[in-house]
């Protein structure tokens, strides 16, 4: 069914047009919902100002240029920065709402803007980006099957190595209370990122397409047996979400997964407050609206709110965080940002995404748009990397980096979470062999 999709993604009649905007359309409107009951109901842990009709209004009148520019998502093709495009394109949108209710006291207009050019920046060169690498080398079929054969013990070496060192069965409701408390060695934490957000997903990827999916089902077990060594939680729902990406590949064209992949779970969370608001379910909707539409979509969203207060009154970085670059310039911070943020706000040891890392507190807000397109370009070396294989199996492979990203800053996830570990991957994988008429399957 796949392939058959796969096939026609190149050219999208004008009826699927329709749907994919009509399904971008959809989850615009249903964020900017979920953002308005993240503010009603999470205003204690967030400066945010109380919902009222004056202020949505005006959040909605500030948020439509920029969710015009989704449109771009219906006219190009699939690539990994499509993908990520449209994970920070919510993002961005999350704030230009949020700024509207923000109580801090910087220049929320200069921001604003800033943001919006900032994602069209990141937007120009990963959707338009995507000619292919020159290919000097490619796996065989046989490579391939015994690059496999070493991932799946390697990563086994490397979850034994780290229960050694840590080892803590925490409900999802205490993993940030207990996350401070870890600690591994530089090494290791590396090994565990490579392999938990790089090799494992591409080793599952490449199993789905062989329709091995006994070895698909180990590559899942493993990601989240990493959960009680780093308590994150992109460990603990690694294989849910892998599978979701993996049922909406098999039912739909990969652009339209991609949205789903966001619409659906925001969507879901909507409902929930809303049967609750009626009285209809109990309080164990907020376990999950708490979780994805607070944690995973809003959070990442606000981060660039408390950079923004943070760096208006702090000297900037001057990308000084990324550690070789600490080694031969002066910095004003010694310790990690995150640490610095909990300091100062008290929400716990949060990281950010390349907009507030890389943009914000690196070069400030007047500067952060062309931080912004530098790393569009870089991310477009991975389109180029991943050039000629099938999207389903771009997306797959790199399902948990789309989480990790938002997230985390641009370095942190290319070195220690594997990104570019997963680009040369691409770049080295048997387009004959993981085509959807694969010539042999290992």
């Amino acid at each position: 069914m796949n392939a058959a999709f796969d096939a026609a993604a190149v050219n999208l009649s004008a009826r699927d047009r329709y749907r994919l905007g009509l399904a971008t359309l959809c989850h615009v409107v249903t964020s900017c919902v979920s953002l308005i009951f993240i503010t009603e109901y999470y205003r204690h842990l967030l400066p945010l100002a109380e919902n009222s009709r004056d202020r949505i209004l005006a959040a909605a009148i500030g948020v439509v240029p920029f969710a015009l520019c989704s449109i771009v998502f219906t006219m190009r093709r699939f690539s990994f920065g499509y993908a990520l495009g449209f994970y920070f394109f919510t993002l961005i949108l999350g704030y230009i709402w949020l700024v509207e209710f923000s109580t801090f006291p910087y220049d929320h207009r200069a921001a604003a803007i800033s943001a919006f050019a900032s994602g069209i920046a990141f937007l120009i060169p990963t959707l338009l980006v995507g000619s292919p690498f020159p290919r000097r080398f490619t796996l065989t079929a046989g490579q391939l099957r015994g690059l496999l054969a070493v991932i799946v013990p390697l990563s086994i070496v490397v979850l034994a190595i780290g229960t050694m060192f840590e080892f803590q069965l925490a409900s999802p409701e205490d993993m940030y209370k207990f996350r401070s408390e870890i600690s591994l060695p530089r090494w290791l934490q590396y090994a565990i990122g490579i392999v938990s957000g790089a090799l494992l997903p591409f080793a599952y990827a490449c199993f789905v397409q062989f329709k091995r999916y006994a070895l698909a089902a180990l590559c899942l077990l493993l990601l989240v047996l990493f959960y009680p060594v780093t308590l994150t939680k992109v460990s603990l729902l690694a294989p849910g979400w892998m599978l979701f990406l993996t049922v909406l590949c098999a039912y739909f064209e990969t652009r339209m997964a991609v949205v789903l992949s966001l619409l659906l779970p925001i969507l879901a969370g909507v409902l929930m407050v809303v049967l609750y608001r009626y009285g209809l379910r109990g309080h164990n909707a907020f376990l999950y609206f708490g979780t994805v539409n607070f944690r995973m979509i809003a959070m990442p969203s606000s981060a660039l709110d408390f950079y923004n207060d943070f760096f208006t009154t702090h000297q900037l970085t001057h990308f000084c965080q990324i550690t070789p670059l600490k080694l031969i310039m002066a910095c004003p911070y010694d310790k990690p940002l995150s640490l610095y943020m909990a300091d100062s706000y008290h929400l716990g040891y949060f990281n950010a995404s390349l907009f507030a890392t890389e943009g914000i507190a690196s070069v400030g807000m007047a500067l952060a748009p062309a931080s912004a397109l530098v790393c569009g370009l870089i991310i477009s070396l991975g389109n180029r990397a991943a050039a000629g294989l099938p999207p389903r199996f771009v997306l797959l492979s790199s399902g948990l980096l789309l989480q990790i990203f938002i997230n985390v800053p641009l370095t942190i996830a290319l070195v220690t979470h594997g990104a570019a570990v997963l680009f040369l991957l691409w770049y080295v994988a048997p387009r004959d062999v993981l085509g959807d008429r694969p010539a042999e399957v290992p």
